[in-house]
């Protein structure tokens, strides 16, 4: 029973979890929990751990425990050694089991826009840099989502520069400002990491704090200050892929 317990905790949850992310990827869920550049190493570590589960079953059950020692060694140290490997086995199975058993009955899901605003610390965004504001200074901004437009509103030291650009930008509304900030949230690898991006939208409208909407403005300096000035608000629902990379 034991040889088999281990067996179960170690194989059995390894091959689940490898299986679960070929479903996701499969069914065109995986970008939910991972950058989209990382699907092929996700995808192919899982692909591995199937076929390394499906190999150790040709192991007899106990082989594990064998790890060519003398069978002459002390009793004592056999028993201190079975006893922590037991311990090991039963955390690591638990910690396994629940990890799988989350992936496996909870449905995918985009993290919500409440998790977006408890990750807001007010500091400017960590994933652009000087790069991405000297890019847009060229008006090569056709490419930019709500990521890189918010660093360049928090770290643009000329916004008159900015000042009269057309934008058209989707995202969901969180509260801030004479208006609401348009959110997305942006992933490097996983969602663990995601970081909200916010810009001001300056509207006399107002949205519930969750909504998806896609606004059409003008970038307009405030005081030193960028907004969009928008000239359409549109409801729209939450796009297949919710993040931005």
């Amino acid at each position: 029973m034991r040889f088999t317990g281990a067996r179960l905790l170690g194989v059995g949850l390894a091959a689940g979890l490898s299986a679960v992310t070929i479903a996701l990827w499969t069914t065109g869920r995986l970008a939910l929990y991972i950058n989209p550049e990382s699907t092929w190493f996700a995808v192919s570590m899982a692909i591995i751990g199937l076929i390394g589960c499906a190999v150790s079953f040709a192991l007899p059950r106990g082989a594990e425990d064998d790890h060519g020692h003398d069978h002459g060694e002390a009793h004592g140290h056999a028993e201190r050694r079975s006893v922590w490997a037991t311990a090991a086995t039963v955390t690591g199975g638990v910690l396994a089991t629940g990890v799988v058993a989350a992936i496996v009955l909870t449905p995918p899901a985009t993290l919500s826009a409440e998790i977006a605003m408890q990750r807001d610390t007010g500091t400017p965004p960590l994933f652009q840099g000087a790069d991405t504001v000297a890019l847009a200074a060229t008006g090569d901004t056709a490419s930019f989502g709500v990521g890189e437009w918010a660093s360049v509103f928090a770290t643009a030291t000329n916004p008159e520069a900015f000042d009269g650009d057309q934008v058209t930008l989707t995202g969901f509304v969180t509260p801030g400002g004479d208006g609401f900030s348009l959110t997305r949230l942006v992933i490097t690898h996983c969602v663990i990491d995601a970081q909200p991006a916010s810009v001001a939208v300056a509207s006399s409208d107002t949205y519930e704090t969750g909504k998806w909407v896609t606004v059409t403005g003008t970038i307009r300096d405030d005081g030193g200050r960028l907004a969009i000035h928008a000239t359409s608000i549109e409801t729209v629902a939450e796009p297949k892929d919710p993040y931005e990379y």
